[in-house]
């Protein structure tokens, strides 16, 4: 029997713009914490690493001038507590998929790809999420930040879910938009699909990829060079 051709996916930026939906969420934690808000935009750039690293990075990165004073591991818990709880239950109302996503699935299905999500979401809201806008079923795995003992950019997140899949890292793909996915595939050898306008701060042309897409429009040209 031959062997499945596998494909993993991002999640946010990737398969779907959650940005809108988590710029609610991080604007209801900032706000109710006395924080300054951010634009989606920004949110954008913060998001990849998970909930954690969002507000983190939000509080200690761009804004660590300002709050300088913040140390406090016990309030930033409390804060990320506060997100999660406030953005499962807002998860969808403003997100919409990336152009091209469904039928992108759907020719996958119809050529016998395995598919998996590998994303640094906690694993109950990335499935959640998938279920709400109507994607779930196209993947056989879905492994979070939570899911393993390690995430992103840890190679390790990839390989292992390929493995859980019964594929093989030699016939398999990541697509995703940040540095975050990039650094994880060149580590376990595999071709990355990178997606131009990601939720990074950096460059595309300062990420690894072996190829640059701008949505999920004609990517099967892509994909078939590898089957």
């Amino acid at each position: 029997m031959k062997q499945k051709f596998t494909i993993l996916f991002d999640l946010d930026g990737t398969l779907v713009d959650t940005a809108p939906d988590l710029m609610l969420a991080h604007n209801h934690v900032m706000r109710k914490f006395g924080y300054p808000t951010k634009s989606t935009e920004d949110i954008r750039n913060l998001v990849g690493k998970g909930a954690g690293a969002l507000i983190g990075r939000s509080i200690w990165g761009q804004a660590k001038k300002e709050f300088s004073k913040v140390l406090d591991e016990k309030i930033k818990d409390e804060m990320i507590k506060e997100f999660v709880s406030f953005y499962g239950k807002n998860i969808v109302n403003e997100s919409t998929l990336i152009n091209g996503v469904k039928e992108f699935l759907k020719w996958c299905k119809n050529q016998n790809i395995s598919m998996a999500v590998c994303t640094n979401k906690t694993e109950h809201l990335a499935i959640d999420l998938l279920k709400k806008i109507g994607i779930y079923d196209f993947f056989e795995y879905v492994s979070g930040h939570n899911t393993f003992e390690y995430c992103k950019p840890d190679p390790r997140h990839l390989l292992r879910t390929i493995e859980i899949l019964n594929g093989n890292s030699r016939k398999s793909i990541m697509i995703g938009d940040s540095e975050t996915d990039a650094n994880a595939a060149k580590e376990a050898e595999i071709p990355m699909i990178l997606l131009k306008y990601g939720y990074t701060e950096k460059r595309s042309e300062e990420i690894y990829h072996n190829h640059l897409i701008k949505d999920f429009i004609g990517i099967e040209k892509i994909i078939s060079k590898y089957l």
